[in-house]
């Protein structure tokens, strides 16, 4: 890893905000779309850049903005990745989330977590807070070469199980589902009825497919290479450099997704999805004062 000082913590529109205290990733997900090119990477991907001055940015952007909304964290980088254990950024700046009372969307693979709960649990009674958890693989094999330096998809569950418990609504990425790989119907099966069992608030699918783009094909053609010989060549003489792969299975599988998530009350499209996370209404902030204050 190396560190930085950034110039800024926060993008967005006003209406809610993105955050991304690590560059580049540890977990080693052999699909990773932030490897592409497109995001202009000067350094190799898996030597995280530390932006070591996130928490005096997030506290001076916060405490002058007046109007609250949702913060969201995770989309590029892994908030929770090996490194989060002995620098504890994303813990700081959660902690600062709270002290001015905005809402939080935090988005990761890791059980690490589970170490901040308490503190999330915090932010949802005083403004809101939303855990989102990717989940791509029910065999833990295969979860092993797909994702290898992350905890199995079992264990990602019984970390939705632990929010719920608290209260903390939870959403699921059911995604990529990689072609010949993980797109079976007992695999997304698998995984929905776990996400029906917990009780999350929604999936996203995009399609029951991947996106390779230049720096991510190499990446992932290689680790087809290692780990499935052939399969390589099955996806160039399928796909050529497409950006979109869906799955030869995906109309059976969005169906099953489909009418899993309609008879179970789950929010299943991804615009559906999105609004809740990044919607910070007025009358849950003040309804989980109110809470919070009573306990």
């Amino acid at each position: 890893m190396h560190f930085v000082d950034a110039k800024g913590i926060l993008t967005g529109n006003g209406g809610h905000y993105g955050m991304n205290v690590y560059r580049g990733c540890s977990h080693g997900c052999i699909y990773c779309d932030s490897r592409s090119r497109c995001y202009q990477f000067t350094h190799p991907f898996e030597d995280i850049e530390v932006k070591r001055n996130a928490p005096e940015l997030l506290e001076k952007a916060l405490r002058s903005k007046r109007k609250k909304c949702m913060i969201g964290t995770g989309a590029m980088s892994d908030p929770y990745m090996h490194l989060e254990e002995e620098l504890r950024l994303t813990r700081r700046c959660l902690e600062i989330i709270r002290q001015y009372g905005f809402g939080v969307a935090i988005q990761t693979k890791s059980d690490r977590i589970l170490r901040d709960i308490d503190l999330l649990d915090e932010i949802n009674r005083s403004a809101k807070c939303v855990v989102q958890m990717t989940l791509t693989t029910w065999d833990d094999k295969l979860c092993k070469i797909l994702e290898p330096n992350v905890c199995n998809t079992k264990r990602r569950v019984e970390v939705l199980e632990k929010m719920q418990e608290r209260g903390i609504p939870t959403v699921v990425w059911i995604t990529p589902i990689l072609p010949f790989l993980n797109d079976t119907e007992e695999n997304v099966s698998a995984i929905l009825e776990e996400c029906v069992r917990v009780g999350v608030k929604g999936v996203i699918d995009f399609g029951m497919g991947l996106t390779l783009r230049e720096g991510d094909r190499e990446y992932y053609y290689a680790a087809l290479d290692r780990h499935f010989p052939g399969m390589k060549e099955q996806y160039a003489k399928r796909y050529g450099n497409a950006y979109v792969l869906p799955s030869p299975r995906a109309k059976r599988l969005t169906e099953i997704f489909q009418k899993t998530c309609q008879a179970n009350g789950i929010l299943s499209t991804p615009e559906d999805c999105f609004r809740f996370m990044n919607e910070l209404p007025e009358k849950y902030s003040q309804m989980s004062i109110f809470d919070f204050g009573a306990g």
